[in-house]
């Protein structure tokens, strides 16, 4: 069992930056993917990056590429979201999920913390 725990959300001006943490608990996270999703007021949940266990493998969403950074620190047994040059259309509760499978399916991602709020000004 895994609990996941978000924060670092916030209202930030569009161009600022923020970095989001998840911190889990439990012994076996180091050996879990993990990923981030978000969704937006009225909208479905969609997916923005995720990491392999060991932080080798990277994956993004177009949306956030190049703006965004997922990485991990499994001593700490937290993952965080680096989010630079951030727009409006961030907007959205922030959720992150450990996919236990390591497969990145959507289905596969088995654990989710309660989420945090980041909203973007224009």
């Amino acid at each position: 069992q895994v609990q996941l725990v978000e924060s670092g959300g916030g209202l930030v001006q569009a161009g600022g930056s923020l970095r989001l943490s998840c911190a889990a608990s439990g012994r076996t996270f180091s050996s879990y993917a993990m990923g981030w999703f978000r969704q937006a007021p009225g909208k479905e949940r969609k997916f923005v990056a995720a990491i392999s266990w060991s932080g080798t493998s990277l994956y993004y969403a177009d949306s956030v590429k190049g703006r965004f950074t997922i990485s991990r620190d499994n001593a700490k047994n937290t993952v965080y979201l680096q989010m630079n040059s951030l727009k409006p259309e961030d907007t959205a509760v922030y959720y992150c999920a450990a996919d236990p499978a390591g497969t990145y399916s959507p289905h596969s991602y088995n654990y989710w913390g309660q989420g945090t709020q980041v909203t973007v000004s224009s």
